[in-house]
């Protein structure tokens, strides 16, 4: 049995505490005190904490033999970077808008191991990637990927698991992809198209920038693209908000009063797109890669439809998106993985061993990803 600190006691910091506390020691931290109470009930340590406070969070991961990082996205990067000071061992999940991978060198001097983006997508699919990469040559990544309500309601039809402001940042920042062994950058919601999937029907995938850290580590490939996933007709009620400048971040007067409509925009939907706590939702992703293994071309095909766990009410974004970051604490604990520095989610997947346990432990959750080889 091992220490784990468990920074961010959110909805997917919450699903990791309860999931790693049945093997090992773990305290949860955040400044949330309901949040907190909810997993004491469950029979988890918890300290109440103002994790942006660099000495506090010094202090709470002490003892801690690994630390798993959910802080939000906007604190992620100073957070690592204390917790690499600390000389702890961390899998982290704050999706931070800065490139943890600046980070290598500090983790390196200070001998630890650090896996960032390991979530579901980026995460898994990245898994997934760097495994195919080491026994093929591959020339084509595609993932498909997106988070959705069970129930569809008019006028959205969708429901956010996290805040609003980050979703609209998806419909905002351009989309950065690989074509040609070339990074091009298309505008987000750009480029619609359908695409049919047997569990849950036909939806409208776009480009959005997801590939982050592949841009780096797999340069070698020269297609690689990442879009998100809605139901049909969202992306074109998204482009009238947009062009309606809804999403603006220029301050506008209002009766005096200097306000971003982006935040007003938000405000307006947190409760419009909040989903109620025992909503069941669904995350669907497809994952292609296409290149040659040995003297065939050939496409494999990685998909998973995870839903609203009724039994535990944990849900689906949760559970696909924490149990990848507790896999891999896991196999951090364990030596199976033991590259020191930083590492995306790829690496790992590279790394010999690590595969089949990885997948192995989603199945164990019931997060089971069926794939399909063709000889092109």
């Amino acid at each position: 049995m091992s220490r784990i600190t468990v920074l961010g006691a959110g909805m997917v910091g919450s699903a990791m505490a309860r999931d790693l506390a049945a093997r090992h020691e773990v305290t949860s931290a955040d400044r949330d005190a309901r949040a907190l109470a909810r997993l004491a009930e469950a029979g988890i340590t918890t300290r109440e904490a103002d994790l942006s406070d660099a000495s506090v969070v010094r202090a709470l991961v002490a003892d801690a033999d690994i630390v798993v990082n959910a802080v939000p996205g906007f604190m992620g990067f100073s957070t690592l970077k204390t917790l690499i000071e600390a000389g702890k061992d961390v899998s982290d999940i704050s999706f931070m808008a800065e490139d943890f991978l600046e980070l290598d060198g500090l983790a390196r001097q200070h001998g630890v191991t650090v896996v960032c983006d390991i979530g579901v997508a980026p995460g898994t699919d990245n898994v997934i990637f760097g495994h195919h990469d080491v026994s093929m040559k591959v020339e084509r990544f595609e993932c498909l990927v997106g988070g959705l309500p069970q129930r569809r309601h008019y006028p959205f039809e969708y429901k956010a698991p996290f805040s609003p402001i980050d979703v609209i940042e998806e419909y905002t920042r351009p989309a950065r992809f690989v074509e040609g062994g070339r990074v091009v950058t298309r505008p987000a919601l750009s480029e619609p198209e359908y695409v049919d999937f047997p569990t849950v029907g036909t939806l409208e995938a776009f480009n959005s920038d997801g590939l982050r850290s592949l841009i780096q580590t797999m340069p070698h490939v020269p297609d690689m693209k990442e879009k998100t996933l809605r139901y049909p007709g969202h992306i074109a009620l998204m482009n009238a908000l947009s062009a309606g400048g809804f999403f603006s971040t220029t301050p506008i007067d209002v009766r005096g009063q200097q306000v971003r409509p982006l935040d007003a925009t938000a405000a307006i939907l947190i409760d419009a797109w909040k989903l109620a706590p025992d909503e069941p939702e669904l995350t669907v992703m497809r994952v292609t890669l296409e290149g040659t293994e040995g003297d065939a071309r050939v496409r494999y095909v990685y998909d998973v439809h995870d839903v609203f766990d009724e039994a535990t009410q944990t849900s689906s974004m949760a559970r696909t998106t924490g149990y990848a970051c507790t896999a891999v604490a896991e196999l951090i604990l364990d030596g199976t993985f033991d590259v020191k520095g930083v590492s995306a989610p790829e690496i790992v997947g590279r790394h010999p061993g690590v595969f089949d346990r990885f997948m192995a432990y989603l199945a164990e959750r019931g997060i089971r990803y069926t794939s399909t080889r063709t000889v092109l």
